[in-house]
């Protein structure tokens, strides 16, 4: 398998996403199951694994840390700070605090989770816009230098704040939404990152199943999927983006690919320094994903696929505006 730069690292050009393993997408696999399909990614060859404080409140580092601290020396590691779960009396609640002293206390933990001394990548999950991007980002290389992390990474920012970020301490790593139908990392943060020696980790690269094609009908998502309080999740905007799909299906037939391996296969083509993290809990998806890496589009397909499907095309925000306030990345306007 080829590799790809992220900072000091050559990783897998595709990596794993780990969240849907603990986290967002309704019931989780079985441990076994989890456990399962960790190792057959780490077998097919994938050396980036990314999870978070967030993710099941801490349950997914334990997670990763159980299953692939035996084999810590075969992969990269990425974890993330600045957004995990905070116990209330009715219960435990998403918040984001990019204090330099939550920070240090949050790696703490996820080190112990994680069972690990040190973690290669540790992004700052969402920008705490009452701190000072400066302070947080200080606070993370003062642990590059105490060994706890290796690098640093930033989760959901623009293109100013990744600048201003980059001038504190060196930025390894951008992590987004990018993908056919999330276009807003071309407004100006993907060059930014080309232009700093920053990689662009995409999250969400089939777009959390759409260009699967295998979601048809969101009212059978699970009651605590995230996508049921997402804009392009509702049910008639998402039956209206449906019909982009038939486009696109037209472009995976001629390349002889599936959906998704074609939605990966244009963002590896858009430009080296892209690195998806595709999530699934199913080993048949896993390696689905992976065949993308043996898929070549022409130049007239990717040119197709931009004309299908692109910000014009797409209905609906990606996020509701209560979660829409928490994140930094550019948007288009109207």
């Amino acid at each position: 398998m080829t590799t790809r730069s992220l900072g000091p690292f050559q990783v897998s050009p595709i990596g794993l996403g780990c969240m849907n393993l603990s986290h967002a997408y309704g019931q989780p696999p079985s441990l076994e199951d989890a456990e399962r399909l960790l190792l057959r990614a780490l077998d097919l060859g994938v050396t980036l694994f990314d999870t978070a404080a967030l993710y099941g409140f801490g349950a997914n580092e334990t997670l990763v840390g159980q299953v692939l601290a035996k084999h810590r020396q075969k992969f990269t590691l990425a974890s993330k700070c600045g957004m995990q779960g905070v116990g209330f009396p009715d219960g435990v609640k998403r918040v984001i605090d990019g204090r330099p002293e939550t920070l240090r206390a949050t790696c703490e933990d996820s080190l112990r989770r994680l069972q690990t001394e040190v973690i290669d990548l540790y992004y700052l999950h969402r920008w705490d816009k009452q701190v000072p991007i400066e302070e947080s980002v200080g606070a993370l290389g003062d642990l590059v230098r105490a060994g706890k992390i290796r690098s640093v990474g930033l989760s959901e920012v623009s293109a100013h704040t990744l600048r201003r970020a980059h001038a504190e301490h060196p930025i390894a790593a951008v992590q987004t939404e990018y993908s056919l139908w999330t276009r807003n990392p071309e407004i100006a943060v993907l060059d930014t990152c080309a232009e700093l020696g920053v990689a662009f980790v995409a999250f969400s690269p089939v777009a959390r199943g759409f260009l699967t094609g295998q979601v048809r009908d969101v009212s059978a998502l699970d009651a605590k999927d995230i996508r049921r309080a997402m804009p392009r999740f509702a049910p008639a905007t998402y039956a209206a983006n449906l019909g982009l799909l038939d486009g696109v299906a037209e472009v995976a037939r001629e390349a002889g690919c599936s959906l998704a391996q074609l939605a990966l296969a244009w963002l590896l083509q858009r430009a080296p320094h892209i690195i998806p993290i595709p999530g699934t809990t199913r080993l048949d998806h896993l390696e689905e994903n992976l065949g993308a890496l043996q898929v070549t589009l022409s130049a007239a397909q990717m040119a197709r696929l931009d004309q299908v499907i692109n910000r014009h095309t797409v209905q609906g925000p990606r996020y509701n505006p209560g979660n829409q306030v928490e994140i930094d990345t550019e948007e288009f306007s109207a």
